[in-house]
């Protein structure tokens, strides 16, 4: 008879079950990439995670006859409840994410369970899948099982789509990431807006000095908060969270594939590319022991990878409705293209996610032939 009971993550061995989870549901998943377990941890647990500094989190594990069967995380980001409602988040909005389960019942159960942990916390509404800050791994996987997602995306099980619309929820949001072969020159068009532009005194595109790490990430940080405050979801990064994402991602800060645009001498557009950490990642199965730190330590000094993939990209909100914002956004791509053909063994680019109404993106993403490879929903319901 099954014994199926649910319960607050409280203890560092519970923390450890609940990374631990996934490694057994997708171990024959060959598009799952592991994590490294240490740093799954870190991002479960306060002291580690500056989001918390803003966030009340309660995480829930179930158990079936003493046996871990699934998880889920509840949230409430109290940023988020500043934010305007037809933003997305807003006042009463709590989320939830970080869900696996072995069966639909099992999830019920833990959906159920987050859901009453929220409303005991005032909230009227829920979204999810977010797992913790927008920033992190928004959404569901609901196309494009078939490839690994680079670093920073997620990856799902195809009935979890089924489990979460039967349980009530409607899609909100949907997000989008493009991959293009960048071994290929773009269309006559864009080569002429680059041209263009190169000719024009008042554009500077330059790479980051990677020695000024902090005021480099400032600039680009004014910039993001500007281009993106009027986005579904968007919640400013705080100075806890940009000193974690500062420590996690310098590793891989490559001064050519970081650029600047500059206008008159005034930074107005920026564009961050990123090797796919997840491809040396992947063999490792979580774990950098015995010999995992020295083979990524190695790949870390000199990357080659087929992917290179484009997590953030911005240009100020004066010039978003302007052809210079294009023009701008195509002389960043091409040029982190090339560097990154020619200096890492680049292959393929990814660019997301993208909301699916940001038609300016989306526009730029298409007329460099690139296409829809994965798709992600946020879903939401009134608790």
């Amino acid at each position: 008879m099954s014994d199926l009971t649910i319960t607050p993550v409280i203890t560092k061995s519970e923390r450890k079950a609940f990374v631990d989870l996934p490694f057994r549901l997708y171990k024959d998943d060959p598009a799952w990439v592991p994590p490294l377990k240490g740093e799954a941890l870190g991002l479960i647990t306060p002291e580690k995670n500056g989001w918390y500094s803003h966030a009340k989190v309660q995480l829930f594990l179930a158990r079936e006859n003493g046996r871990v069967v699934g998880r889920i995380s509840a949230h409430i980001d109290t940023l988020a409840l500043t934010m305007p409602a037809e933003q997305g988040f807003g006042p009463g909005v709590g989320q939830w994410g970080s869900m696996e389960a072995e069966r639909e019942d099992v999830f019920a159960a833990l959906l159920a369970k987050a859901e009453g942990w929220l409303r005991e916390q005032g909230m009227t509404r829920a979204l999810g899948p977010i797992s913790q800050s927008v920033w992190e791994e928004p959404g569901l996987l609901v196309q494009g099982f078939d490839h690994s997602p680079t670093i920073m995306m997620g990856h799902a099980k195809p009935e979890y789509q089924g489990w979460i619309e039967r349980a009530g929820y409607q899609q909100v949001k949907q997000l989008f990431t493009y991959e293009l072969d960048i071994t290929q020159e773009f269309p006559p068009i864009v080569k002429r807006i680059i041209r263009s532009g190169e000719n024009n005194p008042r554009i500077v595109v330059r790479e980051v000095d990677k020695r000024k790490f902090e005021e480099e990430a400032a600039i680009i940080l004014s910039i993001l908060n500007d281009a993106w405050s009027d986005n579904w979801g968007f919640v400013p990064l705080t100075p806890p969270e940009i000193k974690d994402v500062g420590v996690k991602l310098k590793p891989i800060v490559f001064n050519d594939l970081i650029r600047i645009a500059e206008l008159d001498g005034k930074p107005v557009a920026f564009m961050i590319t990123l090797p796919d950490l997840n491809e040396p990642l992947k063999p490792l199965n979580g774990s950098l022991l015995p010999f995992g730190w020295a083979k990524l330590l190695l790949w870390l000094r000199k990357p080659k990878v087929r992917t290179m993939r484009v997590p953030l990209m911005g240009v100020v909100k004066e010039l978003q409705a302007s052809r210079m914002a294009s023009q701008l956004a195509f002389m960043m791509i091409e040029y982190i293209r090339v560097a990154s053909v020619q200096h890492y063994g680049a292959s393929r680019g990814e660019i997301g996610w993208i909301l699916d109404d940001n038609q300016g993106m989306r526009s730029i993403a298409e007329t460099i032939d690139s296409r829809v490879n994965k798709v992600y929903n946020i879903y939401g319901r009134d608790l």
